[in-house]
């Protein structure tokens, strides 16, 4: 008699905040009170083995709890579901959490609904590479082209990218491969940190931050801009003495500029040399960005942490709206979805260059980084991964950054899991810290 199959048992789900704000910690020209948060999602089975999948994605404080109720709607789709089948066929679950209707109405396949999907797409290949006992970026390199590209939707965006020439991509990005993870071990992936640019913080701050980012090995550094262009020209000034012409400059205006705006202000700035300009507008404005693409070359333009779907995506590459694709671990549908968007990529010979500016984002996509350099396109080249220096302990197997680069992660999984005492500590408003802070709070009132 055959042993009854393993089964999702559980979807339990938290509303993790930290209190960042209070240090102007993430702070920008369109946030500038930002309490970096994590609607979070573990995936318990009867399996016997212990193994558990995390997944989470990322808010700023107010509305977690409504990304929390979002994932929560979707446990029917996971209770009861074959563990085997579920890690055989993750595009499988993706496919049908995108296909409830019902909740596919509050997209379609965008915002709080496909956030959710992706906290809970992304926990089931945690669990998927820990149960193969590898690293995730190791899991998805080393995968059979065929099966990965079954695991990409190509609906809507076939008239870029069909399966052939995903396929196509992916057979040829495997030459090489093993010359290159032998690198990847060594050196690890490149790096820029954002942290010296918090839009809040003195310059004193920013100098000192600037000057131990470089002596840290990094090569390029990014800068919060767009609330005052006197303030941003004396910001950008001291950044470029404290890390001298050697280092690349990136600014980042969070969305806040009309496009004629963008383009006047960009170029008041350009004396600084900045490398490029992210999220100058709308996220959602791709023609907005190919304007301000061509008024303020050879700056370069980059945007993705909010941008929706693939198929956003795919429409800002065909209209050459952007040099730089940033994609995001969690805004969109989960892995699977991150696929669709570096094969887009690689076919149009876009780099890309993580968003990674939250909690948990940097140990997430150092993941999705490793293997397109691996098994897709073959090179760092202008390539970097976001780096910030917040909140990484709270978790397992956080990043480790040696000489401005990422170190391969080479414990199975996808690096999401945080501590339990972390959990107990920052739930909110029931975690120890709210209680507390809650008090404190009441006594001083």
């Amino acid at each position: 008699m055959s042993a009854t199959p393993a089964r999702i048992i559980s979807v339990d789900t938290y509303d993790i905040r930290f209190p960042t704000s209070r240090e102007l910690d993430g702070s920008d020209a369109m946030n500038p009170d930002p309490d970096y948060s994590a609607a979070y999602v573990v995936l318990r089975t009867d399996a016997g083995d212990g193994l558990e999948g995390h997944g989470f994605t990322f808010t700023i404080g107010r509305g977690n709890d409504v990304q929390v109720a979002a994932i929560s709607a979707l446990r029917p789709h996971l209770l009861g579901r074959s563990v085997e089948e579920l890690c055989a066929d993750p595009g499988s679950l993706n496919r049908d959490l995108i296909g409830d209707s019902q909740l596919r109405w509050l997209g379609p396949e965008k915002g709080v609904m496909h956030m959710a999907i992706g906290a809970v797409v992304n926990a089931v290949w945690d669990l998927t590479a820990k149960r193969a006992g590898q690293p995730l970026w190791r899991l998805l390199a080393h995968a059979d082209p065929e099966w990965l590209v079954s695991q990409v939707d190509f609906r809507y965006i076939a008239d870029a990218l069909t399966p052939e020439d995903a396929l196509a991509l992916l057979r040829d990005g495997r030459a090489g491969l093993a010359e290159r993870e032998a690198d990847l071990l060594a050196r690890g992936y490149p790096g820029y940190t954002t942290s010296p640019g918090w839009l809040g913080y003195s310059d004193e701050k920013l100098t000192r931050l600037a000057k131990e980012a470089v002596a840290d090995g990094f090569t390029q550094i990014k800068l919060k801009v767009g609330a005052d262009l006197g303030d941003d020209i004396r910001r950008l000034r001291t950044a470029r003495a404290a890390v001298g012409g050697g280092v690349r400059i990136a600014i980042d205006a969070n969305q806040r500029w009309n496009i004629g705006e963008a383009v006047e202000w960009v170029r008041a700035l350009t004396e600084f040399d900045p490398y490029w300009i992210e999220e100058p507008t709308s996220p959602d404005d791709i023609l907005g960005h190919a304007a301000v693409r061509e008024g303020v070359a050879p700056v370069k333009v980059a945007t993705g942490e909010h941008v929706q779907n693939r198929i956003v995506f795919k429409q800002l590459l065909q209209a050459g709206a952007l040099d730089v694709l940033q994609i995001d671990a969690a805004r969109v549908g989960g892995v699977n979805e991150n696929l669709a968007i570096l094969l887009l990529a690689a076919k149009f010979g876009v780099p890309v260059c993580p968003h990674a500016g939250g909690v948990g984002l940097c140990e997430l996509v150092q993941h999705l980084s490793m293997f397109d350099y691996l098994a897709l396109s073959g090179t760092t080249e202008n390539r970097v991964i976001e780096y910030v220096d917040h909140l990484h302990e709270h978790f397992t197997a956080p990043v480790v950054i040696r000489d401005g680069h990422y170190t391969a992660p080479l414990a199975p999984g996808f690096s999401a899991a945080m501590h339990p005492g972390s959990l107990t500590e920052y739930r909110y408003p029931d975690g120890s810290f709210w209680v507390a802070d809650l008090a404190a709070g009441s006594q001083g009132s």
